[in-house]
Formats: C-alpha cells, structure tokens, sequence
C-alpha cells in the first residue's frame, strides 16, 4: 500500500485502546486492508491520557531509539518532545528552561499563544521526517480513535498528514465515523485513501458478569464492547464506584504522569468521592494544561469539574475552575463566553481577590480581546483601577505589592491602547522599581522580566528606540531561551538599520525554538532585502511549508521564483494559494504576473482584469496591466492604469513609469512633470530621473524653436 489510509468504522474486537495508547510497537492493524504491520500503533482516545495521548505514545516508542542513534536530533528537538511527553526526560536530560517554564502556579503571570500546540506539532514532524533515511520501507504510525481525541492530537495528525510523504513515513488513522474538526477533516479527505470497514462481530459475552464491568472500567472510558457497556450499566452504583477508585489507585502507583490528564481524573469522578477526589484532580489537570497552554482540555476538565462541584461548598474549587474556563474562552477568540462566566463570578461571590481578578480579567476582554466593535479602553481602565484599588488593600505586603503591580502593568497596556505613552512608561518602570525594592530579588523573576519586555515595547510604540532595544537586551540576559524576544529585538534593530544585528537574531531564535512561521518570514524579507535570493525563498518557502494559508509568504515566494526563473515552482505555490483562497486578489496578479513572464500577455490581461474586478485600487496588478499596454503599444491605455496607481500610492517607480510612458507618446510635459514630481519622493533614483528629465527638457526646447 502507499499513501496515508484513513480506516472509518468501529474499534475491532480485541484491539485495547488502553494497551496501544502506552505506545508499545503495534500488532498488525486489524481490518487494514492489506494486514501490514505499524511500526507503533496507539490510541489517541483523550480519557486515556489527556491532551497528545496518542502523540505522547509515539514519543515514548521511538525516542528512546532515536537518542541512541542520533543523539544531537533528539536534543535539537527537547523542547516540544518533553512538553509533549515530560516523563522522556529520564531518557533524553531536561530540556532548555525559560522563565515561564520554571514559574509556579503561584508566580506564573505569561499564558502561552494558543498557536503553541502548532508549533509543537510542527517540531515533532519535523523530528519524525528527520529520522533515519535506511528503512527499507517507511516508517507507519497507526492512529485509533483519531475521532475520541484532544484537539491536540488531531491538531497534530492533520499538519503530519499534510506534510509527510507517504514513501518516507505513512499515516494510518482510524475513527468510527466522519465527525471531524474541519483541519483534520480536509487533511484527511485531501492526503488519505478512506476505506469503510463492517463492523467486526464481537465475542459472546462470558457467564461473569463482574468480570465484564471490571473490563470496563479498567478500559479507562474507552470501551466500545456492548456486553462490558451493558454489564457496567446494570452494575450497582457503589459497586461501579469501588472499581473506578481502585483503578485510579492502581494508575497512581504506576507513577505514569499522563494518567494524571486522562484516566485518573475520570475514574475519581466516577468514583466514590467526585465532588471532592474527582474534583481535585480535575482541577489539577486544568491547572497543567492551562499552564502548557492547552486551552481546549481545560474547557473539557473545567466543564466536567463544575459538574461535580458545589459552588457554594467549594467555592475555591468552583472558582479557580470557572476562572481558567474564562481565561482559556478569551484566549480562544471567544470573549462573549468568558465574559459571561468572569460577570457569574463577580455576581456569585464577594470575596477581594475573586474581584481583583475578575476585574483584571474584564479589563483585558475590554482592551485587548474583544472586537474592534465592542472595544471600550475606558471601561477597561474603570475595571483595572478597582482591581487596583483592591490590590493596595491586600494584608500581606508581598502580595500587595506584586498585585498592585501586575494590575498596574495592566493599566499600562490599557493606557498605550488609549495613546498615554508616558504614563504607560511610568507604570512598568515603577512597577519594576517598586518589586526590586520591596521583594527578594529571587522571587517573580517571571513578571520582573514581563515588566521589562513590556517597557520596550511602550519605548518602541513612542519611538524611543534606543532605549527599548536596551531594554530587549535586559529582557534576553534576564532569559535566553525565550525565543519570541529575538523576534521583538530583531524588529528594532530593523528599524534602527541593523540588518546584520536583526539577521543574528532571527538566526539564534531560528536555532534555539521549535518552528515559528513568523521568525522564517521575517528573515526572508530581510533576505530579499538584501538580495539573497536563494535564503528568502528558502525562508517563504519554510513559511508555507508550516502554514500554507499564510498568503503573504506564499506571493512573496511566487514573486522570487518568478524572478528566479522557477516559473513552474511559482505556478504550484500559486495554484496551492488559489485552492485555499479562491479569487484572492494577490494571487491573481502574482499568476498574472507569472503569465506575463511565461510570454502569454493574453492570461496575463484576464488574470490582472480578474484581480482588478475584487479589488479596484491593487497598485501591483495596475502596474501589472499598464506594462502589457506598454508592451503593445496602447499609451494610453497604460497612461489610465498608472494613473489610477499613482492615485492609490504615490510611488517614485510609478512616477517614472508613466514618464516613460509618456515619452513614448510624445507627451514631453507630462513627462517632465512625473519625473519632477518623482525627484521629490523617497527612494527615487536621482540620476536617472534627472536624466529622462533633461531628456523630455531637450524636446520640449527644440519644439520651442
């Protein structure tokens, strides 16, 4: 068989999904259709292990191989193969640490991007594809119950789908049926053969019953056996209860930190305590996606836990829940929800510091995470300063410093939202002056550099840009290997004009993260810059290899290719850019250009007609159009479509253009006149301009006489 292969019909009879989710190498794939045999076979059903179940299993197989064979591969790739799979560092040593990292609970004040998921996806598939080139055949990973799993599992199994060549390394997942999150669903109806399969008879149930509700329970919430459904069913409560305690208390002795995120938490709610054992290890897995940035799993646990808690008898439980749903809703792009939730809270309880928190919480929805339409700075900044009222009354005077100064920090952000840029300055210098002078200086490390990198990017909104790249330098000594700050720095340095500085750190960051899509597009716009043509394709290229709906890299990489002469290369990117987003303006210039350069000026007139018709003012496909007029001798024509360019962006290059334009139409005034006007603009090419200007001066004298 080649090619990915997507199974569709119920788990076989046989096949534990409690047994393959510990990532041992797999058995021959039951009702595949050619028998072959996975290399690793795993269950992705999230009961099991809580967010990358399935994923996590395929580390624990392979890893401890691959770190013998290559042990630089595997080190390259620590950071998102211990985030994903924690207990391999007892294989592979810790991986580098940052500031956010090594912060507890307690003094944790970053939330990871939601896209974090993405980027650990893309750096295991990149480990995965870079493994060893001998196999006399490809690697073959089987996925169960792709359907039952965390959002990142299947997150992950649609970027390994659309980037894994099936020759080097296939994909086989199954799921009982086709309700699929649209990501994985394109990925795979796009990269994958369907096959159906019948529903494989299952075994006559035996005369114990008890045997079929222990065999139940003890498939961790993932049994699809009728016979163990309806002997669990028919069981009494307390009974069912027993099991389902002495199945957690048997995965706790296993010391397997991932039970703690999928089946422990689910047996203790079922259990005989779920109110408060099932509770608590709801809350404690929430709390470890919340803080690894899984936000889709904390919405799952938190739901589950406020099913089983009693918001008036375990109101820090019942909170400290709704709250990380709230946060996490925010954060998802789904602020309306978390509002609603934080405004329950609020209503609920009269405690200080649920309303210091909560207030924090509807400052942040109010500045930063609603829509433009439902933005309101100053409702923001009344909620942040009763927040910041609350704070000054806290008893302890570490407490009270640190959140008077974290809801400041706030207050600085709502303030340069409303263009306040000294007062924005004022609050995070003096935060960070105050927790210097009134805490030990090994506490909060986390917020202190927070406060910092905060500053610069107030000092860079204002123009200050010396002082903010002092402070990224602060920022980056303070914490290494926190890679987004080279990314910050690097644009300062841009805008200072050190391309060789922001090149370094774009490199570095580049070398020391798992992929960010924005980094690659970075360099290879500086790349292209700086004429190395090759670099920035490879830059765009690796853009688009990530996130292929990234259209701006994908014009830009056309454009290169064009130029490269890799006309073939720029009509794939192109057609893949078209898929993705039919009738997009920017592309159906860049393929009319492409048409233009193939010697077919008649394309190229419909394509730049096509990205005209949606989009009127697009200056590229104007400029595009007026060249084929150019080219065929209608002056007037191309005279029009830089006119209407000109009028869109006043451009030195456009300028001379329609010059030239005019030259050729004997227009020598006109000509004159684009040419001073051009001489006038930035980045014009004084002599030649002056040189077509004396040109046009030239005949305009010899009419005069």
């Amino acid at each position: 068989m080649t090619g990915h292969l997507w199974l569709i019909g119920p788990r076989p009879a046989g096949l534990d999904a409690a047994d393959s989710a510990r990532g041992a190498a797999g058995p021959a794939d039951a009702g595949r259709p050619d028998g072959a045999r996975a290399d690793v076979q795993v269950s992705c059903h999230h009961l099991l292990r809580g967010p990358y179940t399935g994923l996590g299993a395929v580390l624990r197989a392979l890893v401890p191989g691959q770190y013998q064979r290559d042990h630089a591969l595997v080190r390259r790739h620590a950071i998102e193969i211990l985030a994903i799979a924690p207990d391999l560092e007892d294989v592979i040593g810790a991986a580098p640490q940052t500031l956010t990292s090594v912060a507890s609970m307690k003094e944790q004040t970053r939330i990871y991007p939601p896209a974090r998921t993405r980027r650990l996806a893309h750096g295991v598939v990149d480990f995965l594809l870079a493994g060893p080139a001998d196999r006399d055949r490809p690697l073959t990973l089987s996925f169960s119950e792709a359907d039952q799993a965390d959002q990142t599992d299947q997150e992950f199994l649609a970027i390994l789908l659309r980037r894994a060549r099936p020759e080097r390394l296939t994909v086989i997942a199954r799921t009982s049926g086709e309700d699929l999150p649209a990501e994985l669903a394109a990925a795979l109806d796009r990269y994958a053969r369907a096959a159906r399969l019948p529903a494989a008879p299952w075994p006559a149930p035996g005369p114990d019953t008890g045997e079929l509700v222990r065999a139940f329970v003890d498939a961790d919430g993932t049994a699809t056996d009728p016979a163990e459904i309806a002997a669990y069913q028919a069981a009494g409560p307390a009974d069912r209860a027993a099991l389902h305690d002495a199945r957690a208390a048997r995965l706790r002795a296993d010391d397997a930190p991932a039970a703690r995120l999928g089946a422990i938490p689910y047996h203790l709610e079922h259990g005989s305590d779920p109110a408060g054992a099932g509770g608590a290890a709801l809350l404690e897995a929430l709390d470890d996606c919340f803080a690894a940035g899984y936000y889709h799993a904390v919405l799952d646990y938190g739901s589950r836990g406020q099913a089983v808690t009693d918001p008036g008898a375990q109101s820090e439980q019942y909170w400290l829940l709704t709250g990380r749903i709230a946060t996490s809703l925010a954060v998802l792009d789904r602020p309306a929800e978390a509002e609603k939730l934080v405004m329950e809270l609020r209503a609920r309880y009269s405690r200080p510091d649920i309303h210091v928190i909560t207030g924090y919480s509807l400052a942040m929805m109010y500045t930063r995470y609603f829509p433009p339409e439902r933005k309101d700075h100053h409702l923001a900044k009344a909620y942040i300063n009763n927040a910041i009222a609350l704070s000054s009354l806290w008893p302890d005077p570490v407490d009270r410093a640190f959140q008077t100064v974290f809801n400041e920090n706030g207050l600085a952000l709502i303030e340069m939202h409303l263009g306040n840029m000294p007062e924005a300055i004022r609050l995070v210098t003096e935060g960070r002056e105050r927790l210097d002078r009134e805490l030990a200086p090994d506490v909060y490390l986390l917020h202190r550099s927070v406060l910092i990198h905060n500053r610069a990017n107030v000092l860079a909104a204002a123009g200050r840009l010396g002082e903010a790249l002092a402070d990224f330098d602060t920022v980056i000594e303070m914490d290494p290997n926190y890679t987004d700050y080279y990314l910050d720095r690097a644009t300062i340095r841009r805008r200072l004009g050190d391309a060789g500085g922001a090149m370094a750190d774009y490199d570095t960051a580049i070398a020391r993260g798992f992929p960010l899509w924005e980094l690659h597009y970075n360099r290879g716009d500086l790349r292209a810059m700086a004429g190395h043509i090759e670099g920035a394709i490879a830059d765009f290229g690796r853009v688009v290899e990530l996130e292929p709906g990234q259209l701006d890299a994908r014009i830009n990489l056309a454009d290169l290719l064009i130029e490269a002469g890799a006309l073939a290369q720029a009509a794939g990117h192109l057609a893949e850019g078209l898929r993705l987003a039919p009738g997009d303006p920017r592309l159906l210039c860049a393929k009319g250009r492409l048409a233009a350069e193939a010697g077919d000026p008649g394309q190229a007139r419909r394509d730049f007609d096509l990205a005209l018709a949606a989009d009127g003012g697009l200056v590229a496909a104007l400029a595009g159009r007026a060249g084929l007029a150019y080219e065929a001798g209608d002056m007037d024509a191309a005279a029009a479509d830089l006119t209407r360019a000109i009028d869109v962006a006043e451009d030195p290059d456009l300028l001379y253009n329609r010059g030239r334009v005019h030259q050729e139409a004997r227009r020598w005034q006109a000509a004159a006149d684009d040419f001073s006007r051009a001489l006038r603009l930035p980045g014009a090419d004084q002599d030649e301009l002056r040189a077509q200007q004396a040109a046009c001066q030239a005949e305009l004298a010899g009419l005069a006489t």
